[in-house]
């Protein structure tokens, strides 16, 4: 599926996604990601089984106040042990499937929310 939405010079926005890839400012990224309004990034993780706390801590490193989670075509949460750093360090987890979290991304990056999206390829 495509979508448009206006872009702000500088941020990324997703602007499609379809099965195992997105588009970003029409650019299109496939696997695991971190896309943040100025940053688009490889996440080192290769699907749901092998999510490790690790994974979720690296996050903290952009400052966001809230994760978008999406898990791919179906929702799936992960234990709460694995995002607690996230919740001590009072960064909200959102988790949704990564359609859901393309189109809030866009919506938070508008309101100009310091969001990060994580998504698993």
């Amino acid at each position: 599926m495509k979508f448009n939405q206006e872009t702000s010079e500088g941020s990324n926005r997703f602007t499609g996604y379809g099965d195992g890839y997105v588009l970003i400012n029409e650019e299109r990224h496939d696997g695991s990601l971190i896309v943040t309004a100025d940053r688009i990034e490889t996440w080192p993780v290769a699907d749901f089984v092998s999510l490790t706390p690790e994974h979720f801590a690296m996050l903290t490193d952009y400052s966001p106040e809230v994760v978008l989670f999406g898990t791919g075509k179906n929702i799936r949460f992960p234990h709460p042990r694995l995002t607690a750093v996230l919740t001590n360090a009072r960064i909200g987890v959102e988790v949704m499937d990564s359609q859901a979290a393309c189109r809030t991304f866009n919506i938070l990056l508008g309101e100009d929310r310091r969001v990060l999206v994580v998504l698993l390829g």
